[in-house]
C-alpha cells in the first residue's frame, strides 16, 4: 500500500528543524543518515501520492499558458535529479578537506523546500520539453533514481560532510538533502496548480 506522505510531511520537517546542524567531518552519524534517508523517502512517497489518480486534464492544466502543468512538473524533476546526481558524485571523487567547514546550513537546505516565495527560472537543461512521454514515465524515471540514491544513504560510509559541492559554500551532505528538498519545492507547486479554482475536478 502507498505510504502517504501529504499530510505526515509538515510534521517530519518540524522535527528536522528541531535537530542541531553537524559541523564535524567523517561518514554520516547516525542522525544524519536517518535523516537524510526520511527526507527522500518523504519526498517520493509524497510525489507518488499527489500523482496518483489524476486525469489527462488535470495533469496538463496550466494556470497560465506561460505556467507548467503537472505534467511538467513531474518532468523536470525527472530531469533535473539526474543532473544534481551528477554533480554530487563527481563532487565525492575530489578529496576531503581537513579542516574545511560549510557556510551554508542544514537549516537552510531545508527552507529551500518550504519557503517559495523567492522563485526563480530554472536553467535551460532542466525545463520540460516533451522528453518524457507521461508523467508515469516521469516518474518511473525519477523513482528509479530515488532507489540508488536511497541506497547510497543507506550504506554509503563516505565522508560527506569533509568534501565542498562543486567547491562552494555546501557540503556534499547538503547537496544531498537539496537534491530531496528541491523536490519538495516543486510538490508544493503541484498542490498549487491544484488549488487554482479552475483546476478540473476530473
Amino acid at each position: 500500500m502507498l505510504r502517504r506522505a501529504t499530510f505526515v510531511g509538515p510534521l517530519i520537517l518540524a522535527a528536522f528543524l528541531a535537530l542541531p546542524t553537524a559541523a564535524l567531518a567523517g561518514p554520516m552519524t547516525p542522525g544524519e543518515r536517518q535523516r537524510l534517508i526520511a527526507h527522500l523517502q518523504m519526498t517520493e512517497d509524497w510525489l507518488v501520492g499527489e500523482l496518483e489518480g489524476l486525469s489527462d486534464a488535470q495533469l496538463t492544466f496550466k494556470t497560465t499558458p506561460e505556467s507548467w502543468s503537472i505534467k511538467d512538473v513531474a518532468e523536470h524533476l525527472a530531469i533535473a535529479e539526474p543532473q544534481y546526481w551528477t554533480n554530487l558524485e563527481a563532487s565525492m571523487k575530489e578529496p576531503v578537506k581537513a579542516g574545511w567547514k560549510p557556510e551554508a546550513t542544514d537549516e537552510q537546505m531545508l527552507w529551500y523546500g518550504i519557503d517559495r516565495t523567492n522563485r526563480q527560472r530554472t536553467g535551460e537543461a532542466r525545463v520540460p520539453h516533451g522528453q518524457f512521454p507521461s508523467a508515469q514515465a516521469s516518474l518511473a524515471s525519477f523513482r528509479k533514481l530515488r532507489a540508488t540514491m536511497l541506497s547510497t544513504a543507506k550504506a554509503s560510509q563516505e565522508d560527506f560532510r569533509g568534501r565542498p559541492f562543486m567547491g562552494g559554500g555546501q557540503d556534499v551532505y547538503q547537496w544531498f538533502l537539496m537534491v530531496s528538498t528541491h523536490s519538495q519545492r516543486h510538490i508544493l507547486q503541484i498542490r498549487e496548480i491544484k488549488a487554482h479554482p479552475n483546476y478540473p475536478k476530473k
